[in-house]
C-alpha cells in the first residue's frame, strides 16, 4: 500500500520536464504506463492488506503488552493494601481483646487489699475464736472472693523457694539463706492473664557473711 501510494504522489509531483501520463488502471514505469493482468492486481492489492495488518497486529501488540503491565501494577497495589487492611484488622482485633482482659485490672487491684485484710484476719484467729460461726463465715467470703477474682483471670505468683526474678517479686529484705533464693514471702503477688499485677514482696537469702556484713554496717550506720 505504501509502495502505490508513493507511485501516486511521483506522478501528481513530477520532476520538472517530466511527461504525465493518465494512469489507465496499471503501473508506471518511468514515463511509461503498463498494464497489469487482474492476477498481478489482486496479488498487488492482497500484499498491501497483508501490510495493513501486519502493521495493526504490531499496534495491538504493543497495546497488549501496555495493559497487562498496567493491570500487573494494579494486582501489587491491590495485594498490598488487601495485606495492610489484614493486618489493621489482626492489630485491632488485638487491641480490643487486650482491652476486654485488663479493662478490669485497677478493680482487681483494688479488691487485692481486701483479700490481703481477709487472709490476715483468717491467719490470726485464736483457737478460742476458730469455732465461732462469724469466723467460718468470713473464710467462705474469703474462698468466694477468691474464686471469683481467679474466674477473672487472676493468678498467684509462687515465689516462696524460687530464684528471685525482677520481673515477678520485689526485694525488701535480705537474710541468712541459700544465695538467690526467695526465704520468705512478705505479701503475695498476683497476675493477671499473662500480666504481673502486683509482684510478690519477699526476703531473699544471702550468704552468712554478706549478712554479717550488712548488720554490721547497718549498726555502724546507727
Amino acid at each position: 500500500m505504501l509502495s502505490y501510494v508513493v507511485r501516486v504522489l511521483r506522478v501528481f509531483n513530477p520532476a520538472p520536464g517530466t511527461r504525465i501520463e493518465t494512469l489507465k488502471g496499471g503501473a508506471i514505469v518511468g514515463n511509461e504506463e503498463k498494464d497489469l493482468s487482474p492476477e498481478e492486481i489482486s496479488a498487488q492489492e492482497e500484499g498491501d492488506v497483508v501490510g495493513e495488518e501486519l502493521e495493526d497486529v504490531e499496534s495491538l501488540k504493543k497495546a497488549l503488552a501496555e495493559e497487562k503491565a498496567k493491570a500487573e501494577d494494579y494486582l501489587n497495589n491491590w495485594q498490598r493494601s488487601q495485606a495492610d487492611f489484614i493486618n489493621y484488622k489482626k492489630r485491632i482485633e488485638q487491641e480490643r481483646n487486650e482491652t476486654v482482659k485488663f479493662a478490669n485490672a485497677t478493680l482487681t487491684l483494688d479488691l487485692l487489699a481486701v483479700l490481703d485484710d481477709l487472709e490476715r484476719a483468717l491467719d490470726n484467729v485464736t483457737p478460742k475464736l476458730a469455732g465461732f460461726t462469724w469466723v467460718d463465715g468470713i473464710g467462705l467470703i474469703y474462698r468466694k472472693l477468691q474464686a471469683i477474682l481467679e474466674g477473672h483471670g487472676l493468678t498467684e505468683i509462687e515465689a516462696l523457694g524460687q530464684p528471685f526474678d525482677p520481673n515477678l517479686h520485689e526485694a525488701v529484705l535480705y537474710g541468712e539463706g541459700e544465695e538467690g533464693k526467695v526465704i520468705e514471702e512478705l505479701q503475695k503477688g498476683y497476675k493477671l492473664h499473662d500480666r504481673v499485677l502486683r509482684p510478690t514482696m519477699v526476703k531473699v537469702g544471702k550468704s552468712g557473711e554478706e549478712t554479717s556484713q550488712e548488720e554490721g554496717e547497718s549498726a555502724e550506720g546507727d
